[in-house]
């Protein structure tokens, strides 16, 4: 008998007697802040050269908000974007879902509010707190609604402010972070064909390093131990990589482009060497965004298809690793269009 761990999501449906209806990814958009941080001028606050924040971040400037501006308000404005460029009209959302571990209060959720500013007045909404790996997790939601068929449309967004939980006397995190928005919408795969659509999902977490990166409630300020984060987040994401890849029935070879969270530019290029990946496979767009934890593998889902690299019909391998730890990896056959 098969390990039923390795199993196929379409082989446990099919042996449970069930129908899978695969959900696809049918738009990306993005909202980013237009106020920019540069590291010379953060360099100068921190008492460090451009050239030492560069070497060790990749980072050249980051997208920061304004102290009055609203979480929910970007990641209402990703989510009106991307249900426009799908041809979904919220009123016909089932689910909202939003990544986040910034949102506006404590409670409500940012979800309910992004639902309400967009009109999805049918759709139930919450939160997933799940890190930088937040936006996968909410993915993987998402899917599941729809494969089961509680859900036909979905919208998923991730949306962080960590600039607000930045202490700008740290020299070691204050470079790496940034704020950001991106969502997509999620429907049935067209045609109930396999383009579009997404494969495995693969989730992991192990709180036994929970002292390791984190931010209280009281302090509400990021914490970590770099070069510990940068080991897990490199084995991590290279070994969800290579599960998600497998269970998909692949090989890394099979992927046309590779979009890790954007953590840190030394994080990117050990997973493209150790995973001996071409560059030009591989996204990187941290140089002039930052890191902008849950809103990451949307930005740079759509950073990709901008420059053209991310086509109808390419495969895809998205993966993200955060504090808690969480991590996890996902393939997805990129699409388009919804099926309305």
């Amino acid at each position: 008998m098969p390990d039923p761990a390795l199993l196929t999501r379409e082989q446990a449906f099919r042996a449970a007697g069930l129908a899978l209806t695969p959900a696809a990814i049918l738009s990306v958009a993005t909202d980013l802040p237009p106020q920019r941080q540069t590291s010379a001028e953060l360099a100068e606050r921190l008492g460090v050269t451009e050239e030492w924040i560069m070497t060790r971040t990749g980072i050249r400037e980051r997208r920061v908000v304004s102290p009055d501006e609203r979480l929910s308000d970007y990641a209402t404005r990703a989510g009106a974007r991307a249900l426009e460029a799908a041809g979904v009209d919220a009123a016909n959302l089932d689910l909202v879902i939003v990544g986040t571990l910034s949102q506006d209060e404590v409670t409500p959720n940012t979800a309910p509010i992004v639902a309400h500013n967009l009109g999805a007045t049918r759709a139930g909404a919450f939160d997933v707190g799940a890190a930088c790996t937040a936006f996968l997790t909410a993915l993987a939601q998402g899917c599941a609604n729809i494969e089961s068929g509680r859900a036909r449309y979905v919208l998923v967004v991730g949306a962080d402010f960590v600039t607000r939980l930045v202490d700008y006397t740290d020299r070691r995190s204050a470079p790496l972070f940034a704020d950001a928005a991106g969502a997509v919408v999620l429907g049935p795969s067209l045609d109930g064909e396999d383009r579009g659509a997404i494969g495995p999902i693969v989730l992991g977490a192990d709180g036994s390093h929970a002292g390791t990166l984190f931010a209280t409630i009281a302090e509400r300020k990021v914490r970590m131990d770099g070069p510990e984060v940068f080991r897990h987040a490199v084995a991590r994401m290279t070994e969800v990589t290579l599960d998600a890849i497998t269970r998909a029935g692949l090989t890394l070879s099979d992927i046309d482009l590779f979009v890790f969270h954007q953590a840190n530019a030394r994080i990117t290029r050990a997973l493209a060497e150790r995973l001996e990946l071409d560059p030009d496979r591989v996204v990187e767009c941290i140089e002039t965004i930052g890191n902008a934890s849950a809103a990451t593998l949307p930005v740079g889902l759509a950073t990709a298809q901008a420059d053209g690299r991310l086509q109808p019909g390419a495969t895809v391998l998205l993966a993200a690793f955060g504090a808690g730890f969480t991590w996890g990896g996902g393939v997805v056959r990129w699409g388009g269009g919804a099926d309305v």
